[in-house]
């Protein structure tokens, strides 16, 4: 199968990542967020995005300046891959913020564009194709994201954030973030971003 390189979808600049964790989470709507693994690359738009403040945000892994070898990658430079598992799934996220300032923003929800016929193998049990990516868990399956991205540099293979595709035309909505009910305060914050009207949003 051809596989789509980053000179194909060039990555966005380190610099684009340098912005407070807030307007991260809405500039990375509309973006492509591309994956290539050994059977071919696959790509969807983020539609849906979630922050979490760090040292002061109870939601957050950070919290508390929690520092552990899970959330180590949090505290470095922004622009980089934090990927953890929850349950049984893997989630991704962008670091954001300063140095020592460990904040991230969730990829939550694509909109499937490139690499189709894979994200349905990977995801056997989805019964539409709306279900293919509507959540952080299943974004990952679909792309073949996994805990072997933690730490990865986002503007090189085999992950990256594309700069080239860069879907403008849509409204942004936000609200409370989602399965967070346990964090006190921070559960009515809202950190949660999506493109509005957009089928793949998870709710």
């Amino acid at each position: 199968m051809y596989k789509l390189t980053k000179e194909d979808i060039p990555p966005a600049n380190m610099h684009f990542y340098k912005k407070p964790t807030l307007d991260l989470a809405r500039s990375l709507l509309g973006r492509l967020l591309v994956k290539q693994t050994t059977e071919g690359t696959a790509s969807g738009i983020i539609v849906e995005t979630e922050a979490y403040m760090g040292p002061h945000d109870r939601a957050a892994h950070s919290f508390g300046n929690r520092r552990t070898k899970r959330t180590e990658v949090m505290f470095g430079p922004s622009g980089y891959a934090y990927t953890y598992v929850m349950h049984t799934h893997c989630l991704v996220n962008v670091v954001s913020g300063d140095v020592g300032a460990p904040e991230a923003v969730l990829i939550r929800a694509l909109e499937p564009y490139s690499g189709l016929e894979m994200m349905e193998e990977r995801r056997p049990k989805a019964k539409k194709q709306i279900q293919w990516t509507n959540g952080p868990g299943k974004l990952t399956k679909a792309l073949g994201i996994g805990m072997s991205d933690y730490g990865h540099r986002l503007d090189q293979e085999p992950l990256w954030i594309s700069d080239n595709y860069h879907k403008n035309d849509f409204s942004v909505a936000s609200g409370p973030r989602i399965g967070i009910d346990n964090s006190g305060e921070a559960r009515e914050y809202p950190w949660r971003f999506w493109i509005k009207d957009n089928p793949y949003v998870s709710r």
